[in-house]
């Protein structure tokens, strides 16, 4: 007899046992789950749907709203996210994963959400949307769920072992600085200019990412910050999101700077960065496909791994 509730304490066993049966291409160790799902400062374990048959886990969908802000006091009161679903291989088109969604929409509908997302959670998402060639029926099952396709990011990687900073990146730099702008690893008195740029010329989860990551014990010579003259405008970091040192971003460069190649001065410069620390290989999840920091990458060397779909519900 299959029965249906909401998360308790020791079901993560059987979750993280599940989700990496069922997730294969997006495995999770005990220790990343209780630091994405269980520390979440939004985690409400009513939000975490599961369905046992027996005693037997067979599928689980989490819904989560914002309890915490991302910045200043914005909590989103009408959105609310799916970060992950999974049903056991047998169990599927059975109703369970149906159910299971019906009653985290209902989570989220009693917390007073009027749109429901898959999967753009900040600040702990797994991946930014529904990988349709890796889970064809997970993609259609949300289609069926009344989801639509909002944009399709893509994950991208760039292996580093034939990185080199060409001349003529080189030759940009140099232009650059006789011109008063500065490249330099991060120091304690560059962070909270950094995180603020971050913060209100991009997203707010960037600024998370940097703040959380030195907190975390990331090295500041993982933070590349440049400057014209005194003010910040433009940075990049590695290895900030889970401390994965391989894992590139978030970078960015200000839009008003454009024409002066800052944001292939500073991807090159990071690049050369992680070379130097011996890193082969340098990769992300998100980035627009056809928006001006894809291009760049694509000449930068980096090649589409995968493609994600972000999907939205109205309830």
């Amino acid at each position: 007899m299959v029965t249906y509730r909401h998360y308790q304490s020791g079901d993560e066993v059987n979750i993280v046992k599940l989700w990496n049966e069922a997730l294969w291409k997006d495995p999770i160790t005990p220790k990343r789950f209780r630091n994405l799902v269980l520390l979440d400062a939004n985690f409400d374990p009513e939000g975490l749907r599961v369905a046992y048959n027996d005693d037997k886990l067979i599928g689980v969908v989490y819904a989560v709203r914002r309890l915490l802000p991302m910045f200043g006091t914005d909590l989103e009161p009408d959105n609310g996210w799916i970060p992950f679903f999974f049903v056991d291989e047998k169990y599927r088109k059975s109703g369970v994963a149906a159910q299971l969604m019906t009653d985290a929409v209902n989570f989220l509908k009693g917390k007073g959400r009027k749109h429901v997302f898959f999967s753009s959670y900040a600040p702990n998402y797994i991946m930014p949307g529904i990988d349709e060639e890796a889970y064809p029926e997970a993609y259609q099952f949300l289609l069926n769920q009344g989801f639509i396709k909002l944009y399709s990011p893509i994950a991208m990687d760039r292996n580093l072992v034939d990185f080199k900073l060409t001349d003529e990146i080189k030759e940009i730099v140099k232009q650059r600085e006789e011109e008063g702008y500065t490249f330099t690893l991060a120091e304690d008195k560059d962070l909270y200019e950094v995180i603020q740029f971050a913060n209100l010329t991009f997203n707010p989860d960037w600024g998370r990412a940097i703040r959380e990551g030195v907190l975390q014990g990331l090295p500041l010579e993982r933070i590349l910050v440049a400057r014209q003259e005194d003010k910040v405008v433009g940075f990049c970091i590695y290895g900030g999101y889970e401390g994965v040192p391989d894992r590139f971003g978030p970078f960015g460069v200000d839009p008003e700077q454009q024409g002066k190649k800052l944001g292939k001065i500073v991807l090159n410069l990071c690049l050369q960065q992680m070379k130097a620390e011996s890193l082969h290989g340098a990769w992300f999840l998100w980035t627009g496909e056809k928006t001006s920091a894809g291009y760049l990458y694509k000449k930068t060397g980096f090649e589409i791994t995968r493609t994600f779909h972000v999907m939205k519900k109205d309830l």
